[in-house]
């Protein structure tokens, strides 16, 4: 596409480069931004659960939902994520990313999609590459999912 409006005259080789440039930086700082935020959920669901991060892979990997795992620590569990996801809207707030009310219609579902990930969603396989299912995670992130 900038290749053509490079050859009509458009814009020049250097504009192109630097809209490239501008393009790839943005998609690793939303990539740092993702990586930090799901190493959060990581973090919440490893300490309110008191488990390794290892020892939720393998039971996520075995087909276990969060609720299982977590048993009696499923209601601390569902209060810790809506916390930890509500923090994260606030970030994307105050950084800009979103509007107020954007925010405030997140935050709304916060604790309908965080109750419904942990008693529904089991292990990552096939599934996760369907939309509205949680991604596959990557070997940092076993809990890789959506907050908004």
């Amino acid at each position: 596409m900038l290749s053509g409006l490079v050859s009509n005259g458009t814009i020049t080789q250097s504009q192109a480069d630097a809209i490239i440039k501008a393009a790839e930086d943005m998609r690793a700082a939303t990539k740092s931004i993702r990586d930090a935020n799901r190493s959060a959920l990581d973090s919440v669901i490893t300490s309110t659960l008191g488990i390794s991060l290892d020892t939720l892979t393998s039971r996520l990997k075995a087909g276990e939902t969060l609720a299982t795992i977590a048993g009696d620590k499923k209601s601390a569990l569902i209060t810790a994520l809506v916390a930890e996801i509500n923090k994260q809207i606030d970030a994307a707030l105050a950084a800009g990313k979103i509007t107020a009310n954007q925010a405030a219609a997140q935050k709304a579902k916060s604790v309908d999609r965080v109750t419904n990930m942990v008693n529904n969603v089991k292990g990552f396989g096939k599934k996760a590459n369907r939309p509205g299912v949680l991604p596959k995670p990557t070997k940092a992130s076993p809990t890789s999912f959506k907050t908004a």
